[in-house]
């Protein structure tokens, strides 16, 4: 014979409303989880973590491209090459999520929002790039690599001017006074590194330890604003609430 236990309503009631307490809390917490992720700061890092992560890889996997006379966008030509597209690409959506976000919470001087807008061009640039791979130094020049010799051209020189545009910009924004001076050394480190880029464009130059350096410096600077980007949006988004 079954024997039921009935619980009190009051109690069934108090049970009730804590599981829906708690339901709401989990689910409360899995909203700001995604609504944290789907920033564009956010977006912004995980594009420049790939992009990095991605030309790590290309450096293990393509020995043969020494580092001293290959650049970087040898590594999208070959069975592999692959990678080095979704990377390129993966750089592009980085600097437009970026632009969007300095365009939201940035500088809102004219400095600022030429600096975000030159990201824009940068992003049209990197498509490009991403999408016409370039020749080798010992294979025939083609239509193809010319346009991704342009497009190159066009990246270095929006996001090197986008550099100094935003780093002179934050001097005049309370809420981003205080990354002036950081600002302003990598917009230095990233003038020499750009100097130093085009110095040693022709053959028998070490341009691609040229080239890595330039990336390396200019990546540094990308994430390091897309961080910043974060706390100044994080912090409007408390103001908010």
């Amino acid at each position: 014979m079954a024997l039921w236990v009935v619980e009190p309503r009051g109690r069934r009631n108090g049970a009730a409303r804590r599981y829906l307490r708690s339901r709401g809390n989990f689910d409360g917490r899995i909203f700001a989880l995604k609504r944290a992720l789907l920033t564009p700061p956010a977006a912004a890092l995980g594009f420049f973590a790939y992009f990095v992560m991605a030309l790590l890889l290309m450096h293990a996997i393509r020995p043969d491209y020494t580092v001293i006379d290959h650049m970087i966008s040898d590594y999208a030509v070959g069975p592999t090459g692959w990678i080095m597209t979704t990377a390129f690409a993966s750089l592009a959506l980085g600097c437009l999520a970026l632009a969007i976000g300095l365009f939201r919470n940035g500088p809102t001087s004219w400095l600022g929002r030429i600096g975000a807008s030159l990201l824009i061009v940068a992003f049209l640039g990197l498509v490009v790039t991403a999408l016409f791979p370039t020749d080798l130094e010992t294979a025939p020049t083609t239509q193809t690599g010319n346009i991704h010799t342009i497009s190159f051209l066009v990246n270095v020189v929006s996001i090197f001017v986008s550099t100094l545009c935003l780093a002179l910009s934050y001097g005049g924004s309370p809420d981003w006074r205080g990354h002036r001076t950081p600002a302003l050394i990598f917009a230095g480190l990233l003038a020499v590194a750009f100097v130093g880029q085009f110095l040693t464009l022709h053959r028998g130059a070490p341009y691609g330890i040229a080239n890595r350096l330039f990336v390396a410096i200019l990546m540094a600077w990308l994430i390091l604003n897309s961080v910043w980007l974060r706390q100044v949006t994080d912090k409007a988004r408390l103001l908010e609430s």
